[in-house]
């Protein structure tokens, strides 16, 4: 027996009303990253033993560089949401959760940003 409306049970949310859309977010992204990843994997052993220039030149690339910024969101937002689920399940103290919430979120904005800079510098060839 469910105590659960038919409504509920339709949309597939939690108590929380977000549950599911995290779930499918942290399993979309985690496939987004073994593709991008096996891209980078790729794109490095290519560039092993090549002078700075060249490295410069191939990562400064559009079709190489647009999959690393894709890299550079998926990742992050993964990281954010791994992160998050942590902190849900091992901080109890409510104002602790809030502040380490909010800290997941500046540091995971801020690895992104840096990282984005650094591909962006690359690809305008500053």
């Amino acid at each position: 027996m469910s105590y659960r409306t038919p409504l509920a049970r339709v949309r597939g949310l939690g108590s929380a009303k977000e549950g599911t859309g995290h779930f499918w977010v942290h399993r979309l992204t985690a496939v987004a990253n073994l593709v991008l990843v096996s891209f980078l994997v790729c794109v490095l052993a290519r560039l092993v033993g090549a002078d700075y220039a060249t490295v410069k030149a191939t990562l400064g690339h559009p079709l190489v560089a647009i999959p690393l910024l894709l890299l550079i969101v998926s990742g992050t937002v993964h990281m954010r949401l791994g992160m998050q689920s942590i902190i849900e399940d091992y901080v109890h103290s409510q104002g602790q959760r809030i502040v380490a919430m909010a800290l997941n979120s500046f540091f995971a904005f801020g690895v992104a940003a840096s990282c984005a800079f650094a591909v962006l510098k690359l690809s305008f060839g500053a």
